[in-house]
């Protein structure tokens, strides 16, 4: 039976892919307003593993990774590949207004209601 035993000081080498990986979380859990705390403790996880994973010095389970997925509403292909679909980091517009303050979804509320209202003034106009 070989010994598995790790040398003192010895650290398993960094994977390229899971700094990309990593990267990508980083982003996607900023634009969606998390701390690492924050996040850390949706996905059931630590604070220090969702620092060690965005710089990538971890990889995660499966589980975690749809947790991930589904926490930060990005598609797997984009923490995976990049891959956004040809528009920006996808975090769509209901996501983000759904994590507002209800007196901040107001104020979005009456923003969008002017922004509709010049839309319809314009077209009147053509």
């Amino acid at each position: 039976m070989a010994n598995h035993r790790k040398k003192a000081g010895w650290r398993r080498p960094v994977k390229e892919e899971n700094v990309q990986i990593g990267e990508r979380c980083r982003k996607a859990r900023e634009a969606a307003g998390y701390t690492q705390e924050k996040l850390a403790e949706a996905i059931g996880r630590g604070p220090q593993f969702v620092s060690d994973m965005e710089r990538g010095k971890c990889g995660m389970s499966l589980s975690t990774f749809r947790s991930l997925c589904s926490v930060l509403s990005v598609s797997a292909d984009y923490l995976l590949f990049g891959w956004t679909g040809g528009g920006s980091l996808p975090l769509s517009i209901d996501e983000r207004i759904s994590r507002l303050s209800e007196s901040e979804r107001v104020i979005v509320k009456q923003q969008l209601n002017l922004i509709l209202r010049a839309f319809s003034l314009n077209s009147d106009n053509e």
